[in-house]
């Protein structure tokens, strides 16, 4: 089947009478487009390669956000996840908060096996139900809404006690806003315990401090979640405000850097997990559910770290974090079954594709592109290589590893092998979310440099040259505050983001019109000469 699928490409070639073309596909992630001055170091960044070829290349700027990706409205920021769904299928699905938020909605939610679940057994037998996530409404990893819903519900169906774990953002949405957030669920706090539910918060820290790893790069910040949320170690503090401002007076960090917490009264922890609890992870973005996911699900041949005495509990997240490894075993909210993929496409065309980033993205051109999927449409079609990424703060170096990464672009193109070759260059997203303006700045440089031997290897092996993002961020890192002072912007922008094609000795013509994400992968399919899929959107080429 697979030589089958070789030869059809062989095929395509001869009967098109010339040589078929290859396409290389790099994905700046985080570098948006904006003619705003402020903060935007795109703007301010010293980038030759990209200006020249904005300058005398086919380029629009495309939707990246809300909408566009199948988030609620255009007030949602766009993130790596959805867009990189849009980018790899050509259509908009619902997604994210659009898609809990549908389901809350219609109360479907509350009706699925797995809730009823979660909340019989801990009526009947008295117990705990616990809330673990990302408190703040920035639509990318979660929204507080989803919880407060979920926390009024579990209420009226005789839940009688409530324990929530907080992770403090200050990513997606401002860098110092905890506070506004930790009184939105007071407030619903407040109004439980009026009509006898015991409700608390019971432990907390920063996202980037605990629990919310990805890709398995530092299980120790899974562990401090762990030995926080479940078995309630830690530094103690009557409520989650005082933790707030004592952490951040101590250290100086935003929210995403604050340390663990421990909500306590005469010296024990509130809100341990015990046997028989129920626990719910409310956020539904997988990449960073995953890990702590692996530890509740987890058997006795678990060895990431010493989970200690694991407590019974009944557990479950939001959505299906990975549809094929079955993360977590159970969840609330089916996710979109993505079909019809531009991978699909080349392999039933058989041609070969190559997919590169390090660690921190290397989901995105693979799981994400690929509809959610971890396994390969075709292991003798696809390649895939993962560079690791540095265990350290990303301004500390923000170069990353995009001279690794191009090295690998460059000998695939090189290789002859490949009609196809993607790559991520995280620099632009990573470095942006530490609020470091010096280092982003750096961090795009570092990408156009790469960018411009991605560019001259496609020249001589006569490559087209795709370039895009999947969402804005280093582009928008000040910004006012609601007193009218500038302080550091630390999440996604809403701005657009550039689609440039170049060709050595061609000309292509872009449409007018609005696109988004998903107007790529047609785009990609026609310059590679392939009759896309009816369900998708259309291409951006005349």
């Amino acid at each position: 089947m697979e030589t089958e699928r070789m030869n059809q490409g062989l095929r395509r070639e001869t009967e098109t009478g010339n040589r078929t073309p290859k396409v290389v596909l790099v994905v700046m992630d985080g570098v948006g487009e904006t003619p705003d001055e402020l903060g935007n170091m795109v703007k301010k960044a010293t980038t030759p390669t990209l200006d020249e070829l904005k300058a005398t290349c086919p380029f629009r700027c495309i939707k990246a956000h809300g909408t566009a990706v199948g988030l609620p409205s255009d007030d949602d920021m766009g993130n790596s996840e959805v867009g990189h769904n849009a980018l790899g299928c050509g259509q908009v699905y619902s997604q994210g908060a659009k898609l809990v938020n549908e389901s809350i909605e219609s109360g479907v939610i509350f009706e699925s096996k797995t809730w009823k679940n979660l909340i019989d057994s801990v009526v009947s037998d008295g117990k705990t139900l616990h809330f673990l996530g990302l408190l703040s409404d920035g639509n990318v990893h979660s929204n507080i809404r989803h919880l407060l819903a979920m926390m009024q519900k579990a209420a009226e169906e005789g839940v009688k006690k409530e324990r929530i774990h907080i992770l403090l953002d200050g990513r997606d949405v401002p860098a110092t806003s905890a506070p506004q957030y930790v009184d939105m669920l007071e407030t619903t706090i407040v109004e439980l315990r009026n009509n006898g539910i015991d409700a608390r918060i019971a432990s907390g820290g920063g996202r980037m401090k605990i629990t919310m790893d990805r890709y398995q790069a530092n299980w120790d910040m899974v562990k401090a979640g762990w030995d926080v949320h479940v078995h309630g170690e830690g530094r103690q503090f009557p409520d989650a405000k005082q933790a707030i401002e004592t952490l951040r007076e101590e250290t100086g960090a935003i929210d995403q850097d604050l340390p663990a917490f421990v909500i306590a009264e005469d010296g024990k922890p509130v809100g341990k997990m015990e046997d028989g609890d129920s626990v719910i992870l409310f956020n539904f973005r997988g990449d960073r559910a995953l890990e702590i996911s692996m530890a509740f699900d987890g058997d006795e041949s678990f060895d990431k770290f010493d989970r200690g005495a694991k407590p019974k509990v009944n557990y479950a997240g939001m959505l299906e974090y990975d549809g094929d490894l079955k993360i977590p075993h159970r969840y609330l909210v089916n996710p979109p079954q993505i079909r019809e993929t531009l991978t699909e496409l080349l392999i039933e065309n058989g041609i070969r594709e190559y997919a590169v980033s390090e660690t921190q993205k290397y989901g995105h051109v693979t799981y994400f592109w690929n509809g959610n999927r971890s396994e390969k449409f075709s292991e003798e079609l696809e390649d895939y290589c993962e560079i690791p990424s540095d265990v350290r703060s990303f301004d500390e170096c923000p170069w990353m590893k995009a001279t690794e990464i191009a090295d690998k672009v460059i000998a695939a193109i090189e290789s002859g092998k490949y009609g196809f070759i993607r790559c991520n260059f995280p620099n632009g997203d990573m470095v942006g979310h530490t609020g470091n303006l010096q280092a982003t700045e750096i961090a795009v440089e570092s990408v156009d440099l790469e960018l411009a031997r991605i560019k001259k290897a496609c020249e001589e092996a006569g490559c087209i040259l795709v370039v895009t993002a999947d969402h804005g961020n280093s582009d928008q890192m000040l910004e006012k505050n609601k007193k009218g002072t500038i302080e550091v912007r630390t999440a996604h922008s809403l701005n657009p983001v550039p689609f440039i094609i170049y060709e050595k000795g061609a000309r292509h013509e872009l449409r007018e019109g609005s696109f988004g994400l998903a107007n790529v992968a047609p785009t990609v399919a026609e310059l590679l000469r392939l009759k896309p899929f009816s369900s998708w959107e259309e291409s951006m080429l005349k």
